[in-house]
């Protein structure tokens, strides 16, 4: 496989084992607020309510108890959980404002459990709960069961990523403003990915060369081996890709338009994954799922924090 084509549109993937068929959307879920799980067209609250209820525990919260605080940290013996709402509703705050209210149906606290990192906002049962949650050991296992559990949530975070990249675009900014180098897996994990993939294959570009573009259909997502990449919307670059990073996998997961180009800024040599290798990789490793949601999650808070900030 040598040749790409990126206005052919992706090959959609045969139904999961479980009968889920993420190519296709669910029926539309309720949400009380935009960029949240509902959101995503390949959420499916069901698929995620058995797989927390099969990998994880339940748990009950009465009105006003707090499940979570915001910039608690997790410790030996309090780990960080996520939580899938199953019945009633969570009361999201950020500096005492309030920020949202997921509903039954929706998960919260993900990003805590997927970046091993303080929680960003508080959560209070705004109502009589029941929830089922999950540490990010219990995740991990999860995910090597059902791998495209792990795409599911990625798709989730993706819709995240795309708001905060188009506001940062729309913003009056210098053109490095919120660059950053981004590897995901060190040179050990890069070569332990590359061995558990069924297929693989290497392309290679000079300095100034495009690798993708912007809005067009995008059937592999892509690793660094060696060199630079930029990612640029518009003229703002928004993130400096080096050895052991990856761009490319929210088309991958979601079947969605380039959100953004990438540009070799010196010879590079980039290995090629699509969707159906990625899936057969996460099944035998599911630790490479998790490196690539921390990724997406560190990107997120990455931009999130220039959005803050910006005029």
């Amino acid at each position: 496989m040598s040749d790409f084509d990126f206005t052919k549109p992706q090959v959609p993937q045969p139904a999961s084992p479980d009968g889920f068929d993420f190519t296709k959307p669910p029926p539309p879920e309720g949400s009380s607020a935009p960029f949240k799980a509902a959101q995503s067209k390949f959420y499916n609250a069901a698929v995620a309510k058995k797989l927390f209820q099969e990998a994880g525990k339940e748990e009950q919260f009465a009105a006003g108890q707090t499940i979570f605080e915001e910039a608690a940290k997790g410790g030996l013996f309090k780990a960080p959980r996520m939580y899938y709402i199953a019945e009633g509703e969570v009361s999201l705050s950020v500096a005492g404002k309030p920020l949202d209210t997921p509903k039954a149906g929706e998960i919260v606290g993900e990003m805590a459990v997927i970046s091993n990192r303080p929680r960003s906002a508080t959560a209070i049962a705004k109502t009589a709960c029941l929830a089922y949650s999950l540490s990010a050991p219990e995740l991990q296992t999860a995910i090597g069961k059902n791998p495209e559990f792990a795409l599911m949530l990625m798709s989730v975070m993706f819709e995240r990523v795309r708001f905060v990249a188009a506001r940062l675009a729309a913003r009056n900014m210098p053109a490095l403003a919120v660059a950053r180098e981004s590897p995901v897996f060190d040179a050990q994990q890069l070569a332990q990915f590359e061995s558990a993939l069924p297929r693989t294959s290497i392309v290679k570009y000079q300095a100034g060369q495009s690798v993708m573009k912007e809005g067009q259909a995008g059937m592999y997502m892509y690793i660094l081996k060696s060199g630079r990449v930029f990612i640029t919307k518009g003229n703002k670059v928004l993130e400096g890709v080096s050895p052991g990073g990856i761009f490319g996998e929210m088309a991958l997961v979601d079947q969605s338009p380039r959100v953004a180009s990438a540009t070799a800024d010196q010879y590079s040599e980039l290995l090629t994954v699509d969707r159906a290798s990625l899936l057969e990789a996460v099944k035998k490793q599911p630790a490479f799922a998790m490196a690539m949601l921390r990724s997406v999650a560190d990107r997120l808070r990455h931009m999130n924090s220039h959005l803050g900030g910006a005029a």
